[in-house]
């Protein structure tokens, strides 16, 4: 018995001595910076402690036990502690970092009403008063502080510090992106435009792994932030391509006009919403092209070719020293149960940037349109993307209805954009399932703000023009406004052998995937050239009305390798150009000396004014077809349709400020488009007249 006594009491003070050993250390990442925050746990106990702002710890523990280091966004790590107390700990970044997610919650304390956050504090009293004072970008550090690692809060300055880089300055910021939308502006001014009250989660990437996920914008370090509500806008951040106007060519120095047709409409739905949103007007989101094309004209159907050529030649409404030249295409319209089965894929962007009502919750709506036209040997898989890119619906059948439009309705928006990523999942599936002799295409639903992976212009460019080779087409459809990115879309649309849409209502919806189906899902003839040549004999001079981002060289006209626009059932193509009679002066055309080696002279000498040349292609096929058409040397009388046309053209030349409108005025637009109001039986001409008349009331 004494024995037993004896040994228990041995027992009792070898673990009272081993509970008298501290083992400290300090735990940094690769780049041997301290790691505040750290977990540091024994083993199969319930005992730990965290790191400081040095990355020390200190922990009572028994020599044979197991520490386990653990921290987010790195490998957790086990040391047995030996003789030895001191332990450094160096932990190593993880490549898992998409999933990883920092939750910031509201704690009820008075330290924790002074930041509106749940943090580590390591402050005193004193530091704490202080940072009561301080502004939304101070109490945005102080969320980040103990749970992001390498942020550190600088308490007499108004900055953030982030671990091995120097203060925050221009140019030495971190990337910020809010629900999916990435902000390149200085800390205090994205800082100034959140409601620390609003935020629900923050996430801190940094180094090597900021620059792989987030790429070169990220350099350095990336701070990824979800507000409540999910739908933060940037104002005025929309993204347009540079355009300068067309001016007008000599006849005698280049008597070849060569050009893409262009059938999107994007410019005119997004400028009726600034319009009625009472919104100042970018110059370069003003395409005359897509104005004039968004609205649809009577020529005729075509007989021998896909499409019909029309052409007719008036004086200028605006100009009487002037003529204007209108060449139109009609695309030949099928009946949706003759069009072939198609294999759609719809490629929907669901990152936080996309939360606002006129974005995820109107796109869903719009493709439920879209659903409802499905025939049960059409079928449509869907592909969503966010911080990664998944497939939410396998293939399914176009009659099954009710389980696609489940799966649309059971979309939620959140996170960052992985645009590059999402793009390859749909050509992916959509070349899976491809249907031989079938309408195979893409349809992408974004604002455009693609910030993971590939995301500038010239990557996605490269990407869509690798996937075009797949023969499957792109159709690209824009939603919301703050971060609407027109000129990526544009050129995805264009490079991926497509057509690009604005869609900021469900009136525009139905006009897309209603009453124009066929056209924006159906191409009847790709890579669509126009090449005019004018006679120099009648036109001294010429200008082209837009189309200025579908200009081609002129020996692109016979190089089948070269890309161009796409046709779609039903959709008609309007081109305008202002030329200048020969003989004629005016003050837009400067005078030239006579080229000796230049002949004044063609086969059809006065009689005709131009001639103009077509290429396409079948949407299967790579070599091209021409069609040629002559243009006689006379003034017609001004149709209705011309008017209208010309109509959209000059309010678009004055929403350009252009020099080109002589002196007109807006209610020359009104009068103009007023001639024109025949064939519209859906409104839209009259709601023109309307829209041209609400932003003349605004000047």
């Amino acid at each position: 018995m004494k024995n037993q006594v004896l040994l228990f009491l041995l027992a009792i003070s070898f673990q009272i001595a081993a509970q008298q050993n501290t083992v400290t250390g300090v735990v940094t990442d690769s780049d041997n910076a301290p790691l505040p925050g750290v977990n540091v746990m024994v083993k199969e106990t319930t005992k730990g402690t965290q790191t400081d702002f040095d990355g020390q710890y200190s922990v009572v523990a028994y020599q044979g036990q197991t520490l386990i280091f653990s921290y987010i966004g790195f490998k957790s790590k086990e040391v047995k502690i030996g003789v030895n107390k001191t332990i450094n700990v160096q932990l190593e970044e993880s490549s898992a970092a998409l999933e990883e997610v920092v939750v910031v919650g509201y704690g009820t304390s008075r330290q924790n009403r002074a930041t509106g956050y749940a943090i580590q504090s390591v402050a005193s009293p004193a530091q704490i008063k202080r940072r009561k004072q301080k502004a939304y970008h101070q109490s945005i550090a102080h969320a980040l502080q103990g749970n992001a690692a390498g942020v550190q809060v600088a308490e007499e300055v108004s900055f953030m510090k982030i671990r091995g880089k120097a203060s925050i300055k221009a140019g030495n910021e971190p990337l910020y992106i809010v629900d999916g939308t990435p902000i390149r502006k200085q800390n205090n001014t994205v800082i100034a435009q959140l409601d620390p009250s609003k935020i629900d989660k923050i996430n801190f990437y940094k180094g090597a792994k900021a620059r792989s996920l987030f790429g070169s914008s990220a350099k350095n370090g990336c701070i990824v932030i979800t507000t409540k509500q999910g739908n933060y806008q940037i104002q005025n951040d929309e993204k347009y391509a540079e355009i300068t106007e067309n001016q007008f060519e000599h006849v005698s120095l280049s008597p070849l006009s060569t050009f893409s047709i262009d059938v999107d409409k994007a410019s005119y739905s997004n400028i009726r919403r600034m319009i009625n949103n009472g919104q100042q007007i970018p110059v370069d989101a003003v395409k005359v092209e897509e104005m004039i094309n968004y609205f649809n004209y009577s020529y005729p159907q075509p007989k021998e070719h896909p499409f019909s050529i029309n052409t007719e030649v008036v004086q200028t409404p605006w100009n009487k020293d002037t003529q204007l030249v209108r060449i139109g295409l009609q695309g030949k319209t099928y009946q949706n149960e003759e069009l072939p089965a198609s294999n759609l894929t719809f490629l929907i962007d669901v990152s936080g940037s996309m939360g606002s009502a006129n974005k995820l919750p109107l796109l869903k709506s719009a493709f439920k349109l879209l659903v409802n036209q499905l025939r049960e040997k059409d079928k449509v898989s869907i592909v969503v993307y966010a911080g990664a890119a998944g497939v939410v619906l396998e293939p399914t059948r176009g009659d099954k209805k009710m389980e696609i439009t489940k799966a649309l309705e059971n979309l939620h928006s959140g996170g960052s954009t992985a645009g590059g990523a999402g793009i390859e999942l749909a050509y992916k599936l959509a070349s899976k399932n491809f249907i031989k002799n079938g309408n195979n295409r893409v349809i992408l639903a974004t604002d455009g703000d693609f910030n993971v992976g590939p995301s500038s212009d010239k990557d996605m460019v490269k990407l869509i023009e690798e996937k075009r080779k797949s023969g499957v087409f792109l159709s690209v459809l824009g939603f919301g406004m703050g971060n609407y990115k027109d000129s990526k879309m544009e050129k995805l649309a264009d490079k991926g052998n497509g057509n690009h849409a604005y869609i900021d209502t469900m009136q525009e919806a139905q006009k897309i995937f209603g009453q124009e189906f066929g056209g924006t899902l159906y191409t009847i003839a790709k890579d669509v050239k126009i090449q005019v040549e004018f006679n120099p004999s009648v036109v001294g001079a010429y200008r082209l009305i837009g189309y200025e981002n579908r200009m081609l060289a002129d020996e692109d006209f016979i190089d089948d390798t070269k890309d161009a626009g796409e046709l779609g059932s039903g959709h008609t193509v309007t081109a305008l150009y202002e030329i200048v009679p020969k003989g004629t002066e005016s003050p837009f055309v400067k005078p030239v000396h006579d080229l000796k080696y230049t002949s004044n002279t063609t086969t059809g000498g006065t009689t005709e004014l131009l001639t103009v040349k077509f290429r396409y292609k079948k949407p299967d096929g790579d070599t091209s077809t021409e069609i040629t058409k002559t243009v006689k040397n006379a003034l017609d009388q001004i149709s209705p349709d011309f008017s209208f046309a010309a109509s959209v053209a000059l309010f678009g030349l004055h929403l350009r400020k252009s020099q080109f409108t002589n002196n007109s005025e807006l209610e020359d637009v009104v009068q103009l488009a007023g001639a024109g109001l025949e064939n519209d039986n859906q409104g839209y001409r009259a709601e023109f007249i309307r829209l041209v008349k609400s932003h003349a009331n605004s000047l």
